[in-house]
């Protein structure tokens, strides 16, 4: 009799504990909206909103090279932030890699990983990802909370234009149509300036 409480109630707290995990990994990759409502928090910095500069960052990339916002002024700028055990995040990468394939003059694609940096560099190798991809854990976290992710929550995105202006901001799994709607006037403004500019 014995035996069989401790294997129900072994059971029992099996199925909770898989409940549990399944419901946080639900909540953790479920679909966005437009960006996450920004909250200043006097320690992590200024949170800059839509409208106003980015904010300056210095990471290392997963080969190793160091990176600074003022890299990618010039061009608008796709920062997307993500991880390797981020299923959406993971989804979304074809769809980027074909943005930076598709419009290497006119658009920085730029990933930043949080996340363990081996890990993350054999994974952008093996699926192929050639833009830039910076790597690192609070301080990335501190970035992603200067631009307006104040929880964390991933996938997250954000548009800068060429003047290093922050326009838009996304939480959740890109979609193709949604961001190519939002990119297009950029990337014409992008196209106009560098023919201005041979």
């Amino acid at each position: 009799m014995k035996t069989s409480t401790s294997s129900t109630l072994a059971l029992v707290l099996a199925v909770i504990a898989g409940l549990s995990a399944g419901l946080a990994i639900a909540w953790l990759t479920r679909g966005g909206t437009s960006g996450p409502p920004s909250r200043h928090d006097a320690a992590s910095g200024t949170v800059a909103a839509i409208g106003e500069r980015r904010p300056d960052f210095m990471h290392a990339g997963v080969k190793g090279e160091l990176w600074r916002a003022s890299d990618f002024d010039g061009r608008p700028t796709l920062v997307n932030f993500w991880a390797t055990w981020c299923a959406p995040c993971v989804r979304e990468m074809p769809l980027l890699q074909g943005l930076a394939d598709q419009y290497p003059e006119r658009l920085n694609v730029v990933g930043v990983a949080i996340d363990d940096p081996g890990k993350a560099a054999e994974f952008v190798e093996r699926l192929e990802i050639d833009y830039p991809n910076l790597i690192g854990t609070s301080d990335v976290r501190e970035t992603q909370k200067r631009f307006g992710n104040a929880d964390g929550m991933l996938p997250y995105t954000v548009l800068i234009d060429a003047k290093g202006v922050v326009r838009w901001r996304h939480l959740g799994e890109l979609e193709e149509a949604m961001l190519r709607d939002t990119l297009q006037p950029f990337l014409k403004a992008s196209l106009t300036t560098s023919e201005a500019n041979p």
